[in-house]
């Protein structure tokens, strides 16, 4: 049986991931039992949804998440304009349509992820989550065997987002941000995670390659594993209505925006809390293999005007 919740209301999605909370105004001034729980139902449901948070602005969506843990700035994308922690993500800028783990090239990656929808298209622009728990759960005895062994490496030189249908000047400034430090970590494929003690697939679109394996290799295994990730039964669709909060554990999920939603505007503003490193089955942590500086990107700003980020004048 799981957590008895006696302050807030839980109704779950679906039965492997996913939760609707009611009964809670989200902000920074919650009482300690409630941001309890709400962590508890997130180690539990894996992704949680809040809807009608309408009052909530930047600054609040970020205090709030301040007491959920430590906000992390993502390494190669500015914040945006007048806040310390948000990342503001419009579809004309660029749109993460593939199955990816948060920031996970970097050694001690987020451990949550905080999401605030302010434009929602009427039709189409989900989000879609999965457990990588119940995936690694599902897994025969001898591919956890295999698993367990193995070692991969993420890099951000791979861009999630170039997938996107975006123009090529705008995706262009991007990747020039994007990957103005390159990064290079080694993790375990299994990660045992810190608070659950569960063990997680960490894989995503940031995945380069398993250690002692050649690229068509690591491929191939990428695409077995994988595969359990994006079973229908581990993932939650949410639809987005401006003023929806989503949090998510990002050591046990991957997730994935939807791109069917052709012209209409997409907005949605993301604090990331601290993450820690990650751990494997055998006991061995994560360690970085390689950070290599590119650009200073200290002078990008966030333009809300076209919903890019463009050097200041």
């Amino acid at each position: 049986m799981g957590y008895q919740f006696q302050h807030i209301q839980v109704k779950p999605i679906n039965g492997r991931i996913g939760a609707v909370i009611e009964g809670v105004t989200l902000s920074a001034d919650l009482e300690d039992a409630i941001v309890h729980e709400i962590n508890q139902a997130l180690l539990q449901h894996k992704a949680i949804f809040f809807k009608g948070q309408q009052h909530l602005d930047d600054a609040s969506q970020e205090a709030f998440a301040a007491r959920l843990g430590t906000p992390l700035n993502h390494p190669t994308v500015p914040v945006k304009d007048g806040s310390a922690h948000i990342l503001e993500i419009d579809s004309r800028g660029a749109r993460a349509d593939a199955w990816h783990t948060d920031i996970s090239f970097i050694e001690a990656y987020p451990k949550a992820s905080i999401l605030r929808s302010v434009v929602a298209p009427e039709v189409g622009g989900n989000t879609v989550w999965a457990n990588t728990s119940t995936a690694y759960d599902d897994l025969p005895a001898e591919l956890k065997i295999l698993a367990d062994s193995l070692r991969t490496v993420h890099s951000n030189s791979y861009d999630y987002a170039a997938k996107a249908s975006i123009p090529p000047e705008v995706l262009a400034r991007y990747k020039n941000y994007f990957n103005s430090t390159e990064y290079e970590t080694e993790h375990p494929l299994v990660r045992v995670h810190p608070e659950t003690g569960e063990k997680t697939l960490l894989l995503g679109s940031f995945f380069k390659n398993f250690v002692g394996y050649s690229s068509s290799e690591s491929r191939r295994l990428y695409d077995l594993f994988q595969s359990y990730v994006e079973k229908l039964e581990n993932i939650v669709s949410w639809r987005w209505d401006a003023g929806d909060i989503a949090i998510w554990d990002n050591r046990a999920t991957q997730h994935r925006a939807i791109n069917d939603y052709g012209d209409q505007h997409r907005v949605v503003r993301r604090v990331t809390l601290e993450g820690d490193t990650p751990v494997g089955v055998d006991g061995q942590p994560s360690k970085v293999l390689r950070k290599d500086v590119k650009e200073d990107i200290s002078n990008l700003r966030y333009s809300s005007e076209n919903g890019i980020y463009e050097k200041a004048s």
